[in-house]
């Protein structure tokens, strides 16, 4: 599937309102198609015989007041919904970050809670407009008014299940799971199974292709841009990746050779949007990650162990990674190098992972000890000396903050020691 499109999706799963949109439109169907079934006696409805006697079989009058009752408290409690929705996204923006609301907000569940309670509501009102009485030429759509009695019952249970879904939703371990289980997605999707090319070492040279309007890439086609290079014989080397904010007139983009028609082959490639997306950016999920634990590090919330919980996750992430390949952005075609692109690497990863937690754990020994614990972990499971060195030097940069900021002698010897179990080097040699 094109870039743009698979952007222009997750867009659309951005949308709070989009998915109780279709759930009222296929009420409101639903509720036509039940008054066309009576009105051409597709399926009749006889209220005297015993075998139809599980729906309704009462007159207009109560059908009336039945679906009039359904339509009011169907509406009152949507808006009691609405307003748990807006108080439990209050919470998480205060506690977790204003970057976690997309999480809560992209919720399908959420969605369709809204959508069975604004759906049972439009469908009570469009049965109520065809109740007529005697005076009226009598008609009492009994299929379509059963349908109304098991909608209100499926919004009383969709009621309890959502008091219990936002309950859980909005504990701090259920959110750093849900974001962990998109890292780990992530992780899936952008890392290989064998290695990729290898980079050149030139600087690229020839001409720029600037960005016409600023804003977030999203997405990039790759392939798209690979063969369009190759059909014409050069090669184009990508300045910025997914998750970059590109300003207006930058230059995105260097070519080997002009081309006729680069600068509209080059910006269909690249979307750009008003935020970052986690389509094609594996650091998306990570800096969720580390905005809660920074958030609970901060002075009005001082919560480290949720910070040493998020260290954990980010752990086996990279735990997961130990295995596997990352991308070199090197694309070839038929053996020759058609597109080169910025992507991140183990080394940045890790910057993403730790460097914003160790900054803000100043002083905290067991946030500090905990980041010594994941990395001595990770370590034990990578067998590449280049990511173990990189590892290292991020335990050595939080010994080097312990050893500023630890006052207690006690605690500072304990997180010595566990960085001489990570270095597997004696006491003295930390």
């Amino acid at each position: 599937m094109n870039a743009r499109v698979k952007a222009w999706l997750e867009i659309l799963g951005d949308l709070f309102w989009l998915r109780p949109a279709l759930v009222v439109l296929g009420c409101i169907l639903l509720a036509q198609f039940g008054v066309w079934l009576e009105t051409a006696h597709v399926a009749g409805f006889d209220p005297s015989s015993p075998d139809t006697n599980w729906g309704y079989s009462g007159g207009a009058e109560g059908a009336r007041a039945l679906l009039s009752a359904i339509a009011s408290s169907n509406i009152g409690v949507a808006g009691t919904t609405f307003s748990i929705t807006i108080a439990a996204l209050t919470l998480a923006s205060g506690q977790m970050g204003p970057r976690l609301l997309r999480n809560f907000i992209r919720d399908g569940r959420n969605q369709t809670v809204l959508g069975i309670f604004l759906g049972a509501f439009a469908y009570a009102l469009m049965v109520l407009r065809t109740v007529r009485t005697v005076e009226e030429d009598p008609f009492v759509p009994h299929l379509a008014i059963t349908g109304a009695l098991v909608l209100a019952l499926v919004a009383v249970g969709t009621l309890v299940w959502f008091v219990h879904h936002i309950a859980t939703s909005i504990n701090i371990e259920t959110v750093v799971d849900a974001v962990q289980q998109d890292l780990c997605k992530a992780i899936a999707t952008h890392t290989r199974d064998e290695p990729g090319a290898d980079r050149p070492g030139n600087p690229p040279t020839g001409r720029a292709v600037a960005a016409t309007g600023g804003g977030y890439v999203q997405a990039l086609d790759e392939d798209a841009l690979a063969d369009w290079a190759h059909e014409r014989g050069i090669s184009v080397t990508l300045r910025v990746r997914p998750g970059d904010y590109v300003p207006s007139g930058f230059p995105i983009a260097v070519l080997s050779a002009p081309v006729e028609g680069a600068e509209t082959a080059i910006l269909d490639a690249v979307t750009l949007g008003r935020r970052p997306a986690a389509l094609q950016d594996p650091e998306y999920s990570v800096r969720q990650l580390v905005e809660i634990a920074v958030r609970a590090l901060s002075p009005g919330i001082n919560d480290p162990f949720t910070a040493g919980s998020v260290v954990d996750h980010l752990g086996d992430a990279l735990c997961r990674i130990a295995p596997r390949h990352l991308p070199t952005g090197v694309v070839l075609r038929a053996g020759r190098t058609v597109l080169i692109h910025p992507v991140t690497d183990y080394d940045g990863l890790c910057d993403a992972m730790f460097h914003m937690i160790r900054q803000n754990a100043a002083g905290s020994v067991h946030v500090l000890g905990r980041m010594l614990d994941v990395l001595a972990r990770v370590a034990e499971v990578e067998r590449r000396p280049d990511r173990a060195a990189d590892l290292a030097r991020h335990a050595g940069l939080v010994i080097a903050a312990a050893r500023r900021d630890v006052a207690d002698p006690s605690d500072l010897a304990d997180l010595e020691d566990r960085y001489c179990r990570l270095r597997g080097a004696a006491p003295d040699g930390g």
